[in-house]
């Protein structure tokens, strides 16, 4: 069986779209024959990431790196993550020559600038960096590919992503809510922009459902919407179906699984016309992208139902990791990368 070894440093108990895509893929692989099996934070100590103390990160070892690697024998080597444990497998896939893949999953520019003066660019630069030397740069959608090409990166692919439609579908359900009822679901940071959703003067309930580091100072100021906390799995699908209209104010994020878990489900989407909802919607009459997001959460509620499921239909977890797995097995050499451009000197328990 081929073996893909994908490196992250976002896993679980952490819930976001890279961990529910990599866990998603990675089940969906063993249908294909393939294994994907993991290096995380779980195998390291781990600190909690400063302004989100619900996520940690890992404190890697170079040498448990090494065997990590070594006692995988994987295949193929993918880096998911720009985190601590990606740059220690970069660093021991380029001293020991072994070619390996990226994904770009995360907007860090912008998130970054929202917490502290670092100039976008110079984390831009350092993801180029980051990135130069990867076979393949899996970007989400076409509109995020075109624009890390823009920005100088290079090999950069598509890979999209899919929905669990067997969990996420419409189903008979009643939160005992004022209707119309209007769902966002992800974690309740200021990236995620959610204010610009929570200010709209609309009819029925405002449902948030995550957790996150903004949660409180939200729950404070906007007394009137209903704060569930995180939901997974059958209770966060029956919520889903018993919603109206699935709200994305968020401008950063790279696709959003949200999206087609909520359309999957029955619901029209409303969002701003930014990368990610405009990629994954596109031209069909499933959402409406407007800079005006209260007219699209109103005109919303006009959608069929039957057009959002059949939409998501044809966005399947098998799909996407057929891809994944091409561009991970994809057998170019890598691209040669000076060494003087390496910006964390060689550790000598790399050595051979």
């Amino acid at each position: 069986m081929t073996h893909i070894l994908v490196a992250t440093d976002a896993w679980h108990p952490q819930v976001n779209g890279v961990v529910r895509t990599l866990t998603a893929m990675a089940d969906a692989a063993k249908g294909l024959g393939v294994e994907v099996s993991f290096l995380t934070p779980q195998s390291f100590r781990t600190f909690a990431m400063p302004s989100y103390p619900d996520l940690r990160l890992a404190l890697p070892h170079p040498a448990k790196i090494a065997r990590l690697i070594k006692a995988a024998q994987p295949d193929s080597i993918h880096i998911a993550t720009e985190g601590p444990i990606g740059l220690l497998v970069r660093r021991y896939c380029r001293k020991h020559g072994l070619p390996f893949t990226t994904s770009f999953h995360t907007r860090f520019p912008e998130y970054v600038s929202a917490r502290s003066p670092i100039p976008e660019s110079w984390v831009w630069k350092a993801l180029r960096w980051f990135h130069r030397p990867s076979r393949a740069v899996m970007a989400a959608t076409p509109a995020l590919a075109a624009e890390l090409r823009m920005r100088g990166f290079r090999n950069v692919v598509l890979w999209s992503r899919g929905v669990d439609t067997s969990l996420f579908h419409p189903r008979s359900t009643d939160l005992c809510l004022p209707m119309p009822i209007y769902l966002c679901v992800g974690r309740i940071a200021v990236e995620k922009n959610l204010e610009a959703f929570l200010d709209l003067d609309l009819p029925g309930t405002k449902l948030i459902v995550g957790d996150g580091p903004a949660r409180m100072a939200l729950e404070r100021k906007y007394p009137d919407a209903v704060f569930l906390g995180a939901r997974h799995g059958e209770e966060l699908a029956e919520i889903y179906a018993a919603s109206d209209i699935f709200v994305f104010p968020s401008r950063t994020d790279t696709f959003g699984l949200v999206l087609l878990e909520a359309l999957a489900s029955g619901l029209p989407v409303a969002a701003f016309p930014v990368t990610g909802p405009r990629d994954v919607i596109g031209s069909a009459p499933v959402g409406v992208l407007s800079e005006d997001l209260r007219a699209a959460c109103l005109e919303a509620l006009q959608i069929s139902r039957e057009d959002c499921v059949e939409f998501a239909a044809a966005h399947t977890w098998q799909a996407s990791t057929r891809v994944f797995i091409e561009h991970a097995m994809n057998s170019r050499p890598v691209e040669s990368e000076g060494e003087a451009a390496e910006f964390v000197a060689e550790d000598p328990h790399f050595a051979a």
